[in-house]
């Protein structure tokens, strides 16, 4: 059977598809009226943000402590750009504060059914998902946060030092690969969790041994946190969170000659989302070459951070315009207009990322 373009995309932000939110939440007892008025403060900030289309608020009838957000949006792009942002970050503060578990949940929207979906009110760029994406349950997921400089490398020890979690969370989920990398004294972490993806970070977060790595690169971070002190410590997460927004694979296993990377790309101010449906796309034109060494990519974009995370078959430097993730003069000049390069046509050395670890869980455990 032929393997598609579109059997190949399991995830992207760029095809204009309209998204769906849903952020489950369970509050503290006796903070449904502050809860209540946090919302109504910030109701009309929501609607004022280019893509938003709509919202509700529900309070469950059954517990009047668990709640409800959904939101609608003409696309994930423009979605990300506000969830992403300080703005929104110091918004959410006074509901955070309320809430003992915060769960989002983001789809695009297939099919709709109802005479309220046939209003001329809806704008004309929100469209459907065209068909059903495939895939292999796999949630893929990034961190990011700077250290000080001059500290890079007791901090790589310090990463690549810790014993692995367990990768079995419950009878759902599954941890089945992290893999961390730095740039300067810029750190990646990236996840790819089976089940959910919540309930695997937290999973890990719980973990002694990797409570004790944290705590121990707490000094040199340049953002401070406290993780004894819940608010802290999820304003943090927050901020270092970085969206999956496109990926694609072969569809072919994995062979003993494919080996892991990932490249950095600093975005020019205001060019992160640009920069990284660029590289969607150079990736989408590349898998529909045989011989393109690449067998998956993941691109993961905030603000004008960019990862791209590769698989790649054979040596790194056999064929670097693909590792680089751009073809040709043409697409290597748009990529330099975009990013904050070491002079003009920088190469694939220069935003490839030191490795630290890369940890594939046993196929069973």
């Amino acid at each position: 059977m032929t393997t598609t373009l579109s059997d190949r995309v399991s995830q992207s932000a760029f095809d204009g598809s309209m998204i769906r939110v849903v952020l489950l939440m369970d509050l503290y007892e006796g903070t449904q009226q502050r809860f209540f008025e946090a919302y109504e403060k910030l109701r009309s900030d929501i609607a004022s943000v280019p893509g938003h289309i709509s919202d509700q608020l529900c309070q469950s009838f059954e517990n009047p402590s668990q709640w409800l957000i959904t939101s609608e949006w003409e696309s994930a792009p423009q979605y990300l750009a506000w969830v992403n942002s300080e703005h929104h970050a110091e918004q959410v503060k006074p509901l955070g504060a309320c809430a003992r578990v915060m769960r989002p949940l983001k789809f695009t929207v297939l099919r709709e059914t109802g005479r309220g979906y046939d209003q001329a009110s809806r704008p004309a760029t929100a469209r459907l998902q065209p068909m059903p994406r495939l895939g292999a349950g796999i949630v893929r997921h990034a961190l990011t946060f700077t250290v000080r400089p001059g500290s890079e490398k007791e901090v790589a020890s310090i990463l690549s030092s810790y014993a692995s979690p367990a990768a079995r969370v419950d009878d759902h989920t599954r941890l089945c690969r992290t893999s961390l990398f730095m740039h300067g004294n810029r750190v990646v972490r990236t996840v790819e969790v089976k089940g959910d993806l919540l309930a695997a970070l937290r999973h890990v977060s719980e973990q002694p041994e990797v409570r004790a790595v944290e705590e121990a690169i707490n000094p040199y971070l340049e953002q401070d946190r406290n993780l004894n002190d819940p608010e802290s410590a999820r304003m943090f997460f927050m901020r270092a969170a970085v969206p999956a927004v496109h990926h694609i694979e072969a569809g072919e296993p994995d062979t003993a000659d494919v080996t892991r990377h990932a490249l950095f790309y600093p975005a020019k101010p205001g060019c992160g989302q640009v920069l990284a449906r660029f590289l969607a796309l150079q990736d989408e034109a590349a898998a529909r070459l045989a011989d393109s060494p690449v067998r998956s990519s993941s691109i993961f974009q905030r603000d004008d951070i960019v990862v791209r995370l590769i698989d790649v078959r054979g040596p790194l430097d056999a064929d670097p315009e693909a590792v680089l993730g751009v073809r040709g003069p043409r697409k290597a000049a748009v990529l330099d207009r975009l990013t904050v390069a070491a002079g003009k046509r920088a190469g694939a050395a220069h935003h490839t990322m030191n490795l630290i670890t890369d940890r594939r869980a046993p196929a069973q455990s």
